[in-house]
């Protein structure tokens, strides 16, 4: 058994909104993740997946995403992205598969790991008002979802965040204060593209791993965690 992560999926099976408007690369992107992903991923394996999983607004219209994901191999567990309007209910959402885990405050066990996480949100220095309030709600999910996997008796932790604590350019302060405070291993992150691919930190940083997973710029295919 083995642990993946890849973010960014951005599926539109359900809605009219191809990817390859941003450029070749993107063209029929959820085949080439399906060919890489069941080519590597075994169904005992787990896929952490950070985020904008899917450009539809409503549950109904994300359902095809949602299948298709259902049907490559492994556990996948998920965070919210900033483009997931459809996200609605986590009771209901965990209720749809059996193979699909949707952290909201809450963890999940992997081995001796906890898998914590949530979306996060943009470094509030110089943003209005409402960022902040987003900002501090996230602080406390993310806090929240650690604590529930120290509950379960999970002493190191893994967490997903859809917007990156840490770039080469910015730093949001509550979120790096916060992690430091728990046994917090990795950080897997995504919401950058390949564009701005040169800001991303990949590698360590205050002792914790740091790994973008975004498809674009991991070529479409799932890095292995652990």
């Amino acid at each position: 058994m083995a642990l993946f992560a890849i973010s960014d999926l951005h599926f539109s099976l359900g809605t009219n909104k191809p990817m390859d408007v941003f450029g070749d690369r993107w063209k029929e992107h959820h085949i080439r993740i399906m060919g890489n992903w069941n080519n590597k991923i075994s169904e005992e394996d787990v896929v952490l997946i950070a985020g904008d999983i899917s450009w539809a607004m409503k549950l109904d219209e994300a359902l095809p995403d949602l299948e298709f994901i259902h049907n490559l191999n492994g556990k996948k567990i998920f965070i919210k992205g900033n483009h997931d309007y459809w996200w609605g209910s986590i009771k209901k959402l965990n209720s749809l598969y059996n193979d699909m885990y949707f952290i909201q405050n809450t963890s999940y066990g992997y081995m001796d790991y906890g898998i914590c996480g949530t979306r996060g949100w943009v470094n509030i220095d110089g943003q209005e008002e409402h960022d902040e309030k987003i900002y501090k709600r996230e602080i406390l999910r993310l806090k929240m979802s650690m604590d529930d996997a120290l509950k379960q008796g999970k002493n190191k932790l893994i967490v997903m965040l859809h917007y990156p604590p840490v770039t080469k350019i910015s730093r949001s302060e509550e979120f790096l204060n916060l992690l430091s405070t728990y046994p917090v291993e990795k950080v897997i992150y995504g919401h950058i593209h390949y564009d701005s691919r040169d800001i991303c930190i990949n590698g360590i940083y205050n002792e914790i791993q740091y790994i973008c997973t975004s498809a674009d710029i991991i070529n479409f295919d799932p890095v292995r965690i652990l």
